[in-house]
């Protein structure tokens, strides 16, 4: 078993080496480290202190869970590289539904998720596109863990409109920020807004820096046509290889003087769920990470029930669950996120004696469940669609 061990750990330094080693190929995918001017505004942030960012609440990666026995991280890798993998990933082409992104009615106001976190938000005539990743992995190496699964990959970036007023980027890890991905669309986004110090991948990347939007926790960013993103925080961490924390992440708030949107972003639970809630007064739809999750690492993602509970904190009329459904970055069931968010959210209704929607005991507005397919368009103005538990 030692000399088992010892061959993941180094299968483990492989595969960082690998990540490097070509350095012409694999060096812009790792990404910059702030410099100049950004790096000045980094160093003046609240949040940023002897050398990286911090969350509001201090958390840990990795979590003392109470009477539990900590598994190692040469175990956890062990078991995700080498382990059972039957119920982490789906046994058949996941149901979906083209929508054709350029035909919408350009006053729909519609959300189009496209598996895990990336999505497609069309709101009082902007067009937005939020942590695309269409190169088919979550990862800098093809690796079979990290695959999009069948059905949840049929966008690519020559889906996309040929204008994207806003791409938004919660954070820099590689299932959120796709170096491929960004190059292929990079003639056709109009502004990019992200958290700070992740701009300078975008400006290294090709990106002029006046499209270049960067913006530190609370901090609202105007975009032309009435709309404002604000940047929010969240209970999560930031890094592509080795270096870690020296840019921000973050949720962010999309405000309309019609709509409010929210996106959490990753992250664990905590408070500033509520103060989001209390400060925009409410969103028309909450898209909430809801997937690769543990408990080992639960201060920076959320269980299944933590959603929940974050729906009704902001205090969102629809919350849609992502960060599922596409990849496999954790150990749970695939499906579990939904089985789970859909359980804990029916016990809460029950709890309150309610069958649909209407208040709690404590007053508070229960929050619609809107699990769209893959590709589907969630009318953000229509109460009345519906949706199937397509996952079962």
């Amino acid at each position: 078993m030692k000399k088992f061990g010892k061959m993941v750990a180094g299968l483990g330094t492989a595969l960082v080496v690998a990540a490097g080693a070509g350095w012409s190929h694999y060096g812009p995918r790792t990404g910059y480290a702030p410099s100049g001017v950004r790096l000045a505004r980094i160093q003046q942030s609240p949040h940023y202190k002897d050398g990286q960012f911090h969350t509001l609440e201090p958390v840990t990666v990795e979590t003392p869970v109470a009477g539990a026995k900590r598994e190692s991280t040469l175990k956890l890798w062990t078991d995700f590289l080498f382990g059972d993998h039957s119920a982490l990933y789906p046994k058949q082409t996941l149901p979906h539904v083209k929508t054709n992104l350029r035909t919408l009615d350009p006053a729909a106001n519609v959300l189009v998720w496209m598996g895990h976190s990336s999505f497609y938000l069309q709101l009082d005539g902007r067009h937005i596109l939020v942590d695309p990743v269409f190169s088919g992995y979550a990862s800098p190496l093809p690796l079979k863990n990290f695959r999009a699964y069948p059905g949840s990959d049929i966008y690519t970036p020559a889906d996309m409109p040929d204008r994207i007023d806003v791409m938004v980027i919660s954070h820099d890890h590689w299932d959120h920020l796709d170096y491929d991905t960004q190059l292929a669309l990079k003639d056709r986004v109009q502004h990019v807004v992200t958290p700070l110090g992740i701009g300078e991948d975008f400006e290294r990347w090709g990106f002029a820096p006046d499209r270049i939007l960067e913006g530190d926790w609370y901090d609202a960013i105007p975009i032309d046509g009435g709309l404002t993103i604000t940047v929010l925080p969240s209970q999560h961490f930031s890094g592509r290889l080795l270096q870690r924390n020296g840019t921000e992440w973050g949720g962010f708030a999309f405000v309309t003087p019609r709509h409010k949107v929210y996106y959490s972003g990753d992250g664990g639970y905590g408070r500033h769920f509520a103060d989001i809630g209390r400060q925009f007064g409410g969103f028309d739809l909450a898209i909430l990470e809801d997937g690769q999750y543990n408990v080992q690492w639960s201060k920076i993602h959320m269980m299944p029930e933590e959603v929940v509970q974050a729906a009704f904190d902001v205090r969102a009329k629809k919350f849609l669950p992502v960060h599922n459904s596409k990849f496999t970055l954790a150990r749970h069931p695939w499906q579990e996120p939904l089985e789970r968010t859909a359980a804990a959210l029916s016990r809460r209704r029950a709890a309150a004696g309610q069958g649909g929607g209407g208040q709690t005991a404590e007053g508070a507005a229960v929050p619609r469940f809107v699990t769209p397919l893959i590709g589907e368009a969630l009318r953000i103005d229509d109460d009345s669609q519906t949706f199937t538990e397509w996952w079962k």
